[in-house]
């Protein structure tokens, strides 16, 4: 919105011009949403105090969590509220991309509002019966996939409409896995579904620490927001050899909101977490980010930058099969997490180390735009 403002005022007075700087409305994206996070967490929190909106703790979890129990938790909604004004605000929105990532954050939203809600209200960690929950995750990452192959069969130009569709393996620069060559999207639509509801499950199972989930999700945002800004630029997809997909260039205002609020976020849910998340923060960011892998055509890479949150997601498959299968148990408790404070390290050492090995993993995954 304010840019339209300011390019309208530039006539006027021609600083307001630089506003139409990528870059710059990035970085305000950014700042603005850190702004509101700081500003609205305190009173978010103690609002969440007096209606008793108290993070309910699972007994077979570990018993030093117990404390933890009343914690007000659905601190996402201020993540997202910060997201969605930041967005509105910097981005252009006549960009279809743009418009897509703001139903998601909705759609997700919405299940996680609804899944922390009836958790709260039973006193129950169970929360929205299993089937209704994935039922409307299914629909919304469904809306994703149509979606964006709608669009890519859109554009005048061949080459273009492919690249928007074709899985890309990293390192090899020529190799491309062709959905395209399948009628009506199909094939694209079903990874896109797994790309995004596997994104947002895994992140919801990583947020199980104080401030363990969100920084990881900064720095992935931030990660998806430079592979944004490149595919984006028809220079630098030359030069990089990825992708050219006009739409992008606005997602990186979407990625310096999530970075913005993630950050304004974790002041408050640092150890000792003064508000949780919630699965209305959780589900959400993690479909964002799948969502912006897709877009960006690098759901490989993302899935390397957000190894943290693939091991997580991993050990609880592993644990609940091998249990199934052999009634043992892999590691001492799944999520990840638990397991290595159940063999003795203090929850803020998982937390921290976590956040060092997820800093190697976004370099690693940055790395693969050049390594072609």
């Amino acid at each position: 919105m304010l840019v339209w403002l300011f390019e309208w005022l530039s006539q006027y007075y021609s600083p307001f011009s630089a506003v139409s700087s990528l870059t710059l409305r990035a970085l305000l994206a950014v700042v603005t949403a850190l702004g509101f996070s700081l500003v609205l967490g305190g009173p978010v929190i103690r609002h969440l105090r007096t209606l008793k909106y108290g993070q309910a703790i699972r007994d077979d979890g570990p018993q030093s969590h117990i404390i933890k129990t009343g914690t007000p938790t659905m601190g996402g909604v201020l993540i997202l509220s910060a997201i969605g004004i930041s967005t509105l605000l910097w981005a252009r929105l006549g960009n279809p991309y743009i418009w897509i990532l703001l139903i998601v954050m909705i759609i997700f939203g919405a299940v996680g509002w609804a899944d922390d809600w009836l958790k709260i209200k039973h006193k129950n960690p169970t929360g929205l019966i299993a089937r209704k929950k994935y039922f409307w995750l299914s629909m919304g990452a469904i809306f994703v996939g149509a979606s964006l192959y709608y669009i890519a069969t859109l554009q005048p130009d061949i080459a273009t409409t492919r690249s928007m569709v074709d899985l890309l393996l990293p390192v090899f620069k020529d190799w491309v896995i062709p959905f395209s060559a399948v009628p009506f999207g199909i094939a694209f639509i079903i990874f896109t579904y797994f790309v995004i509801n596997g994104a947002s499950n895994a992140v919801n199972l990583t947020d199980g620490l104080d401030g363990l989930a969100i920084l990881p999700v900064v720095l992935v945002a931030a990660g998806l927001g430079a592979m944004a800004y490149v595919s984006g630029d028809i220079r630098f997809s030359d030069y990089l050899h990825v992708p050219y997909i006009p739409y992008n260039s606005e997602v990186i205002i979407v990625c310096g909101a999530m970075v913005g609020a993630g950050l304004g976020f974790l002041w408050f849910n640092a150890h000792p977490a003064q508000v949780f998340m919630g699965d209305v923060g959780a589900l959400s960011l993690g479909a964002m980010l799948g969502t912006i892998a897709v877009m960006t055509r690098q759901e490989i890479a993302f899935a390397i930058m957000g190894g943290l949150f693939v091991a997580e997601a991993l050990s609880v498959i592993l644990q609940v099969g091998s249990y199934k299968l052999r009634k043992k148990r892999i590691f001492r408790m799944a999520p990840l997490h638990h397991h290595f404070e159940e063999i003795g390290w203090k929850e803020t050492q998982v937390v921290v180390r976590f956040w060092i090995i997820a800093i190697l993993l976004v370099i690693l995954g940055l790395m693969t735009l050049k390594l072609r």
